[in-house]
């Protein structure tokens, strides 16, 4: 099995270190299973077939009101 030298911030190591305690039963095992999660959602193809803006219109619309219906008159609008 390859080798592999990484150097991390000591936040991170702590937050790495704390994780293997509560997660892991080996540091290997929490190295191999969050570089293959990570690896895992980086190849995520993300498939948007929307155009910029479409729920924009779409919450517009749904605040549409019928008018094609009687709004009613002056008297009706006053409390």
């Amino acid at each position: 099995m390859p080798i592999v030298e990484v150097t991390l911030p000591d936040e991170l190591l702590s937050e790495f270190e704390q994780l293997v305690e509560e997660e892991f039963v080996t540091e290997e095992q929490a190295v191999e299973d969050l570089l293959t999660m990570g690896i895992d959602a980086y190849n995520v193809n993300i498939v948007d077939d929307s155009q910029p803006g479409d729920d924009i219109i779409e919450g517009a619309e749904n605040n549409l009101f019928d008018t094609a219906t009687d709004p009613g008159g002056l008297e009706d609008d006053r409390l």
